[in-house]
């Protein structure tokens, strides 16, 4: 079965100048050079995880990093927390926090208008809703929304190319992490509109950190893939889940994938290993496993808006 994939967003991809370098070269890093680091209220669990998402990344090519909290347990383990990675379209989450925290700052709730488009960006990773958006808000306003919400090394891109902005796994935890509990940034409705419509994305597009995921969670998944002349495809996914008693996030950021697939396939292999630790004790058969594989498309060039550099 074929991936559908997204056309590539003419904004996101403003630094392929030069396509045919698309294709990545050979990547020489370990994914797991560096080490991933647990710490927990329950040791015997902290130091599973670390193991197995060593494990994971033993033989992967890349430049990868981690992220995973559960509240329930005060787990967190991290590998290249503060990593600066470009965003492809997992930053769009961050942009309807920014619109519904901009809405809730004005009084008022979103337009018909506005959530459709944050709907169709969401759900379908759609580009020409997140071009629009991201118009509409302005750097400035998303800036102010990632000061709000403590994501201080969260870099938008200047010159308007959303999926050039710099994000890392600290930063990305830290938004899931408003999205998932009380906080003084986005309201209870807010945070569950975000979680609603990552919670609906399509079958195509639900690979990543879920994969693996136990029928007894709830899936809520964003996902975004990029490539470039250099480090070759930023492959992406940020997760929620809650359920089995277990309330719980994870973020993968990586790139030097030779293919979207090869990146897909080291971001599922830290899930699978995440989720089985976390809640052992759902049946394997009864685990989320996606049935698409996805199938990379090399993007047109890309269009410039007056106005852009």
């Amino acid at each position: 079965m074929t991936y559908q994939q997204t056309p590539l967003p003419s904004l996101a991809v403003a630094g392929i100048l030069a396509l045919a370098c698309l294709t990545a070269p050979a990547a020489t890093a370990h994914a797991a050079a560096a080490t991933v680091s647990c710490t927990s209220a329950e040791p015997a669990l902290a130091d599973k995880l670390r193991r197995h998402i060593t494990a994971a990344l033993a033989e992967r090519a890349g430049t990868v990093a981690v992220g995973v909290r559960d509240r329930t347990t005060g787990t967190t383990c991290t590998l290249r927390p503060d990593a600066a990675f470009d965003s492809a379209s997992v930053v769009k989450v961050t942009v309807l926090a920014t619109l519904l925290w901009d809405a809730q700052r004005h009084g008022r709730t979103l337009t018909r208008r506005e959530s459709d488009l944050a709907t169709d960006m969401i759900t379908r990773s759609g580009n020409s809703a997140t071009d629009t958006l991201w118009e509409q808000l302005g750097v400035e306003r998303v800036q102010a929304f990632l000061d709000a919400a403590g994501m201080s090394r969260t870099v938008p891109n200047l010159s308007g190319y959303w999926g050039l902005t710099q994000i890392n796994v600290r930063d990305q935890q830290r938004l899931l992490a408003l999205l998932t509990g009380p906080d003084s940034v986005l309201v209870a409705d807010s945070r569950a509109y975000v979680l609603d419509l990552m919670g609906k994305v399509v079958a195509s597009q639900r690979w990543g950190t879920s994969a693996g995921a136990p029928a007894s969670v709830s899936v809520h998944v964003k996902n975004g893939w990029l490539p470039r002349a250099t480090y070759g495809w930023r492959v992406h996914s940020v997760g929620a889940f809650q359920g089995a008693g277990h309330d719980y996030t994870i973020t993968v950021l990586t790139h030097g994938n030779s293919t979207m697939s090869y990146g897909v396939n080291t971001i599922q292999a830290v899930a699978r290993a995440v989720h089985l630790d976390l809640v052992p004790d759902d049946r394997i058969e009864d685990r989320y496993r996606p049935t698409t594989r996805p199938t990379e498309v090399v993007p047109p060039l890309p269009s410039r808006r007056p106005g852009s550099s």
